[in-house]
Formats: C-alpha cells, structure tokens, sequence
C-alpha cells in the first residue's frame, strides 16, 4: 500500500504544469545559448559545422514533438474549455512540423542537398492546414466583441504582416522599381578594337587564341561550383529524379507558405484580442506569442533562401524562433490543461461540500 501511494504521489508532480512549463523555459534557454555560442560561421568557405546543424534540429524537433505530445493530451482530455478539436489540429500541426523537420534534415544533412522542394514540404503544407484549421475554431467558438480601436490594431497587424510578406516574396525587378533593392548590375564586356595596319590587313590570330581562352576560363569558373556541389552531396538517383521533379512548384509552394504565415498572424491577433483578460488569457497569450514566433522564423527563413543569393544555410540565430515557437505552444497547451483540470475539481468539491 505504502509503495502504490508514494508512486501515485510522485508520479503527477513528474508531470505537473509547474515542472513542464520549467522544463520547457530549461529548453528554450539551452537553444538560445546554444545559437548565440555558435551559429557564427567558422570561414565563409566551410560555414557552419555538421554537428551545429544537427544541435539545431534536435532543439527545433524536441520543441515541436513535446508541444505535439501535450496537445494530444489536451485532446484526450474532455474537460478543456477550448474544446478538443482545437487541441486536435494544434497537435496536429506541431507532429507534422516534427516530421518535415526530420526529412528536411535527412535531405540536408545526409544527402547533402538544398532542395527548392522536397518530401518536407508535403509535411509543413499540411501542418498550416490544420494548425490554422484549430485556430479558427477556437476563434469561432468565442465570440468577438472587439472595440473600435482593437479592430484597428487587428487591421494594422495584418497590414504590416502582408507588408513584410510582399517584400519578402517579391521577385528582384519589382524591389529594384520600388526602390527596397539596387537593381541588378549587368557585367558589361568590351573588347578592344582589333588593331589593324594601314594597309588595311586583318588582326593578327594571337588576339583571337586570347579571346578562346578568356572563354575556357571563363566556363572553367562556371563550372567549379557546380562540380564541387555534384561532389559534396551523396544522395541517390531517385532522389536526384525526385528533386528535380518536386523543384518547378517551388514559386506555388512559396506562396501558400507566406499567404499562411499572414493568415497565422492575424488569426494569432485576433486570438490575443479575444482572450485579454479571460480565465483562459495565460494560454492563449503563450499561443499567440507562439504564433508570432513562428511568423518571425518561417519570414527570415523565406528572406534568406530567396534574397540571400544562394549563401543561405539552415542554423541562423534568429531560426531560435522555430523553438521558442514550439515551446510556446506546449506552455499554452499545459496551461490550459492545468486551468481546466482544476476548475473541474473545485466544482467537484463545492458540489461535494
């Protein structure tokens, strides 16, 4: 008897609110030291090292795969006053984000590969679907009773949010016309004019033999590049074939990716809005911070891959916010689970008294 009740008694305090918020917080430090320590790269040539990179996916997979465990457990639960489809499609959302964080890994890290379009992104298209899926109902399942000055802060919010994303993905002519970036410089060859004699005879075939040269050298340098990245990766033909099949979608998939990210912010403010100062305000303050956490990530991972002139590689300081983003998530989560478990309790016991 004596050992059943002591396990009964320390195995909830394990899994208490209080320790997996501090165990989050323990985890969400540990990445940020982390990144600052050493995402600087060692040269521009050798950039970051292979067990950087994977540190940051670690810290990104087990933010995201403890979120999706504590949101599952909120779906089980039928006290949660959200509802437990909410919490359904939230889990869903960060498990999907797991996994396309594991395949993009294995095609970076493994293959050595930097896809335009992989696996992955079949994942992180349909984490927004559902992720953006349970936020709406819980929008819908409060009512919105905003003042005049709240609906001006939701449409300034989701301006500034279409803003970024339009400077994010617009194509390099239209920043140049807009003044947002230099317009691309066109390199200019002129060759010297061919000295002729007076007597009018043709250049000598020295100058021609120069000119062929330039021309294999200049092809030689195009071509390094491209034999160095054909040498570094080590994936498979069927994964070349599949990269090479996914890649002409890249421009579609890069736009529901920033329409979702916009949508996800002002979903996430209107969130914040509708439960200021509610019972339930802690949890969805952390979601809604969560959501601007994954906003600033996925906006600085758009900007770099597509603006960075192919000097992009995964593991920046400011990617930190893909794991505060998932420990976000999973406080919100296990805060409402607290508040809805012991409310159900203190109805109990007044009931009872």
């Amino acid at each position: 008897m004596s050992s059943t009740s002591e396990k009964s008694s320390t195995s909830p305090s394990l899994l208490s609110a209080q320790t997996l918020v501090i165990a989050g917080i323990v985890w969400a430090v540990m990445a940020l030291l982390f990144f600052l320590l050493f995402s600087v790269p060692l040269s521009a040539e050798e950039g970051l090292p292979l067990w950087y990179s994977i540190g940051t996916y670690i810290f990104e997979c087990g933010a995201f795969l403890g979120a999706a465990l504590v949101c599952f457990r909120n779906w089980q639960s039928p006290h949660m006053v959200s509802g437990r489809k909410v919490w359904l499609g939230i889990g869903l959302g960060m498990l999907f984000y797991f996994i396309a964080n594991v395949l993009f890994g294995i095609w970076e890290l493994y293959f050595g590969l930097d896809p335009d379009v992989s696996p992955a992104d079949a994942f992180y298209l349909g984490s927004y679907v559902v992720l953006i899926g349970g936020m709406v109902l819980a929008v819908t399942s409060k009512r919105l009773n905003l003042e005049i000055w709240q609906w001006g802060l939701l449409a300034g919010i989701a301006a500034f949010g279409i803003a970024v994303a339009i400077w994010v993905a617009a194509p390099d002519s239209w920043r140049a016309q807009l003044g947002m970036a230099p317009a691309a410089t066109q390199e200019v060859v002129t060759e010297p004019a061919p000295a002729t004699s007076a007597n009018g005879k043709a250049p000598a075939l020295d100058n021609a033999s120069k000119l062929q040269a330039k021309g294999a050298a200049a092809i030689d340098a195009k071509s390094a590049p491209e034999e160095a990245e054909a040498e570094a990766n080590t994936a498979p033909a069927w994964v070349m074939a599949l990269d090479k099949q996914l890649s002409p979608h890249k421009n579609a998939i890069n736009l529901f990716y920033i329409v979702g990210d916009v949508f996800l912010l002002i979903i996430a403010t209107a969130l914040l809005l509708a439960f200021w100062g509610g019972r339930f305000s802690q949890s969805w303050r952390m979601i809604a911070a969560a959501t601007f956490s994954l906003y600033i990530a996925d906006m600085y991972f758009k900007w770099r891959d597509t603006q960075a002139e192919g000097t992009y590689q995964s593991g920046s300081l400011l990617e930190v916010f893909f794991v505060f983003s998932g420990i976000l998530f999973a406080i919100g989560a296990i805060l409402e689970h607290d508040i809805s478990t012991r409310s159900r309790q203190s109805r109990r016991t007044r009931r009872a008294a």
